[in-house]
């Protein structure tokens, strides 16, 4: 990164943007923690969590939402893949937003748009409304749901960086971003299990509209300010909201990041390519789908106990790189594996014992990938660092979607599978899954050989190091006297 566009960078940061410490104190005289900070993390929770419910919300009772809302199957997989086409198109946006217009504006149009969208859902299955114009109110409250998703995936390391010291910001980062998958999890278990109690799309919505509300609430009431009084660290002084273009150009010229944006975007989309072909890769070879189900579930709840391994870790000793280049070895190792045993008949140990390797270092480490990127890149806005990287899994996770999908051949012999719609669903997903498998193992090499950076924001703050941190909980406007205001 050229230091002459890094210090016209820094210079340009708007008053509005500053810390009120960085005006008129020293900024290694003395930093605050705010005990609040980890209310803004529970309601960032919350809506993330929330979020990936309403994401995958019709995926698990696909067969029964056709049926309910009298469309085809395509359109009722339309009601996910909306996510990752409004993310393509709309997550530059959403960066600007984050660095440019502040985390409170961003997390409270990010609830609204979350629960507006549930709420619309809830609405266009009522009996009064006429039945052609069901589907389209559907969609619509997905594709609002959709609008918010980049304002809350992005969100987790502008809140690690703006209220959390740099010996909490991976702990914080992570347990913001592992909120995600485990709204999959909740998703995936009960679907199915509120639809065969009640056998009622509608009271399926209503639940899962509760979260959403409650979460658009706390953010709306609850979160009051656009930064914290007193920085938590030195990084927040320098760090940059915008211009935003200033910050993707140098980006762009940013060796280290455009290697991470590249490989770690890879990984991110074989991870995508994994969740959305593996009951259809599975039961071709006689694994049932709740089997199925299973091994996604063991994937998930082996990746965020990772993730918390992980943050405490990386915490402690810094090692983003390190815990990021193993991390993707042996997620790599737990792909190849799977593409392997996952053909192969009555091995359910094995498959699933792959599914949770796969998942214990391949979702763990999204969070900590993301910190590297604010790292290697910073001072550019960690909303648009982190965003550009998830844009890139997302376009990524589209090619080879696409790619694997041609991959596929007519299976002659399937007496053993277990597909529920049969003919057209008897594919052999041999080449494809291998094909994955390879996809993961090259980004990793690349990633491992050619990765190489210097923590540029512990170097700023390194340099800046305080003395004194205090942590005190303040309310309401009684805080402004210790700033000055």
């Amino acid at each position: 990164m050229d230091e002459k566009d890094t210090e016209a960078l820094i210079g340009s940061r708007t008053e509005s943007d500053r810390s009120p410490l960085s005006d008129g104190e020293n900024i290694a005289a003395k930093f605050t923690l705010y005990k609040r900070r980890w209310f803004i993390l529970f309601v960032l929770c919350l809506l993330n969590c929330s979020n990936a419910v309403l994401w995958l919300t019709f995926a698990p009772v696909a067969d029964q939402t056709a049926e309910y809302l009298k469309v085809s199957l395509d359109l009722v997989n339309w009601l996910s893949l909306v996510y990752m086409v409004v993310a393509i198109f709309f997550s530059f946006i959403t960066t600007w937003m984050l660095d440019s217009l502040g985390l409170r504006f961003s997390l409270i149009l990010g609830s609204w748009l979350n629960m507006l969208g549930s709420v619309l859902r809830v609405v266009g299955v009522l009996t009064w409304i006429p039945q052609w114009a069901v589907f389209p109110m559907v969609m619509g409250g997905q594709t609002l749901c959709a609008l918010a998703q980049p304002l809350v995936i992005f969100a987790p390391t502008k809140l690690a960086a703006l209220w959390f010291p740099d010996d909490q910001r991976a702990t914080a980062n992570t347990i913001a971003s592992m909120a995600n998958p485990l709204g999959m999890l909740f998703a995936n278990i009960f679907s199915p299990m509120i639809i065969h109690y009640t056998n009622n799309l509608l009271m399926l919505l209503i639940i899962y509209a509760i979260p959403a509300t409650i979460a658009c609430f706390l953010a709306t009431v609850g979160i009051r300010e656009r930064v914290p009084p007193t920085p938590p660290s030195a990084s927040v002084v320098t760090s940059s909201t915008e211009p935003f273009l200033q910050g993707v150009k140098l980006l762009l010229k940013n060796k280290a990041y455009m290697i991470l944006l590249v490989c770690f975007g890879s990984g991110i989309g074989v991870f995508t390519c994994f969740y959305t072909l593996l009951e259809q890769i599975l039961c071709i070879n006689g694994y049932s789908n709740d089997f199925a189900g299973i091994c996604g579930a063991c994937s998930i709840v082996f990746g965020v106990a990772g993730a918390g391994v992980l943050g405490l870790y990386v915490d402690e000793t810094k090692h983003f790189t390190e815990v990021t280049k193993i991390s993707m070895c042996l997620t790599s190792l737990g792909c190849t594996a799977f593409a392997v045993v996952s053909q192969l008949r009555d091995m359910k140990v094995a498959v699933g014992t792959a599914c949770a390797w796969f998942g214990l270092f391949g979702c763990s480490v999204y969070p900590i990938a993301m910190e590297l990127g604010v790292e290697c890149s910073y001072p550019v806005g960690e909303a648009t660092s982190s965003g550009l990287i998830f844009i890139s899994g997302q376009i990524q996770s589209v090619i080879y979607m696409v790619l694997l999908q041609a991959l596929t051949k007519p299976l002659t012999d399937s007496t053993i599978s277990v597909c529920v719609t049969g003919g057209d669903a008897n594919l052999n997903w041999t080449v494809p899954a291998l094909v994955m498998a390879g996809l993961c193992t090259v980004g990793t090499c690349c990633f491992v050989l050619f990765f190489h950076t210097d923590y540029r924001r512990l170097r700023a703050e390194a340099a800046a190091s305080p003395k004194n941190v205090t942590d005190r909980t303040r309310e309401g406007d009684t805080c402004a006297n210790s700033t000055g205001a």
